[in-house]
Parts: structure tokens; C-alpha cells; sequence
């Protein structure tokens, strides 16, 4: 049976861009979550008025690609140390977050985060409890792949 995480990571387009390159993804949504208010708009979520997160929303089969092997790839695509946003993307909706659902989903984002301290780096990401999962509007879905361009503010760099 296939899995869901959810991430945050700076602008959604980006984060969807990598993870939909990943083997064992079985699909990606953009959208909103975190937030005080039911099915926030982007002009919602960008007035930061409204607490949710730019996020993403993994659909993956476990028997393929692992719940850590998704945090880390998480990690290799976006400057977790940021604490304001990511790259050129300032404000809270931008932060580095993980949403777990499940007690064991939380210890192993605990734990990649204690190695990454070990190795020298500051981690700014969040850990906070799945919250709903508002899909965002239809032209932020795949973005990137409908204009034909790379993201300009995620990379994936080889930590783990």
C-alpha cells in the first residue's frame, strides 16, 4: 500500500521539480498546509496572515524508496539551515518543515537531523505534527515542467 508525506521546503515548485524525479515517487501535490484558515488561496498563504507552509504532498510505495530515504533527499535539495525563508523566497511560508504523522516518522527526522549536527551543520527545519493538506491552484501543479525551466532557488547536493 502506497504511503504520503508532507514537506516544506521554500517555494513549491522546486521541491515538486526533485522529488518527482525520484524513484519510488508515485506522484506530487503542491499546496498549503499548517495554516489557521480552510482552503487558503495562495494571495491567502502569501499575505502570511495565515500560518500554512508552501508544501509539498509525496505519494510513495515503501516497498520501493523508504520514509528516510525521502528525508533525506528532502535535505539534499534545499538549504536547511535557513532560517527566514529559502534562497530569495523571505517569509514563513517558505521555511524548511517536516510533517510527521507517525510516532516512527518523527524519531527518524530526529535522527538525520542529530547526524546532520554531528557532520557541522545547523539545521533550521521544523518538525510539526501533519496538519490538513490543501492542494494549491492548478497552474502551481508541476510547475516547472509546464514552463520548461529549473528551479532557481533548490539543487540537490549529495549529504547522506
Amino acid at each position: 500500500m502506497n504511503k504520503k508525506a508532507i514537506f516544506a521546503a521554500g517555494c513549491f515548485w522546486g521541491v515538486q521539480y526533485y522529488f518527482d524525479k525520484l524513484p519510488g515517487v508515485i506522484s506530487t501535490k503542491v499546496g498549503y498546509t499548517g495554516g489557521t484558515i480552510a482552503n487558503p488561496t495562495y494571495e491567502h498563504v502569501c499575505s502570511n496572515n495565515t500560518d500554512h507552509y508552501e508544501a509539498i504532498e509525496v505519494e510513495y510505495d515503501p516497498k520501493k524508496i523508504s520514509y528516510e530515504e525521502l528525508l533525506k533527499y528532502f535535505f539534499e535539495i534545499h538549504d536547511f539551515s535557513q532560517k527566514n525563508g529559502q534562497g530569495p523566497d523571505i517569509g514563513p511560508q517558505y521555511l524548511s518543515v517536516i510533517f510527521w504523522g507517525e510516532e516512527s516518522e518523527k524519531k527518524t527526522a530526529e535522527a538525520l537531523i542529530k547526524i546532520l549536527q554531528q557532520k557541522g551543520k545547523t539545521v533550521a527545519t521544523i518538525l510539526l505534527r501533519v496538519a490538513i493538506f490543501y492542494p494549491a491552484e492548478l497552474y502551481h501543479q508541476n510547475y516547472y515542467q509546464k514552463k520548461g525551466h529549473e528551479p532557481y532557488c533548490h539543487f540537490h547536493h549529495k549529504i547522506f
